[in-house]
């Protein structure tokens, strides 16, 4: 008897659970709600002229290609100018939805361009899932766009 009644509590907070689940939207802000800037920066002229270790406050749009499938903690957006930018999070404070790839999304936060380490490389890898003989080829830092958002807002 005393399992019936645990199975009968248990089953109905499942399916609430699962149906609340699926009706969450990827959509809307995430991290610190911003003002859009009107003449929102080209990459072209953010990371056009930077060096290794320059950083700029600024907006920036694109496309979300790729997010962390782990917890949504990083993720690629291609930008208007077809350049990608890897994307973290300030103070790993907030992370957006595992299924965000394919939507537009604005970023407010700082851009720079950083030198990746094997070993983070390595990582981001394992978190997008690549086999080992993929993750074993990575052997040298490589230069990349970044920028740490304080705030991202994702769009249909």
């Amino acid at each position: 008897m005393k399992v019936f009644n645990i199975f009968a509590i248990v089953l109905p907070m499942f399916f609430v659970v699962l149906g609340n689940a699926q009706k969450q939207s990827s959509t809307g802000f995430y991290g610190e709600e911003f003002k859009m800037n009107q003449g929102h920066d080209m990459a072209s002229e953010v990371y056009g002229k930077m060096v290794l270790n320059d950083t700029i406050k600024t907006q920036l749009t694109g496309t979300i290609k790729e997010v962390c499938q782990v917890k949504g903690c990083w993720m690629k957006v291609e930008l208007e100018t077809n350049d990608e930018v890897f994307v973290k999070f300030k103070d790993y404070g907030f992370f957006v939805p595992t299924n965000s790839a394919n939507k537009k999304v604005v970023l407010n936060g700082v851009a720079f361009l950083e030198e990746v380490s094997i070993e983070d490389q390595q990582h981001y890898a394992k978190d997008r899932g690549d086999s080992q003989e993929e993750i074993a080829k990575i052997n040298t830092p490589k230069k990349t766009l970044r920028f740490e958002a304080d705030g991202v807002l994702i769009r249909d």
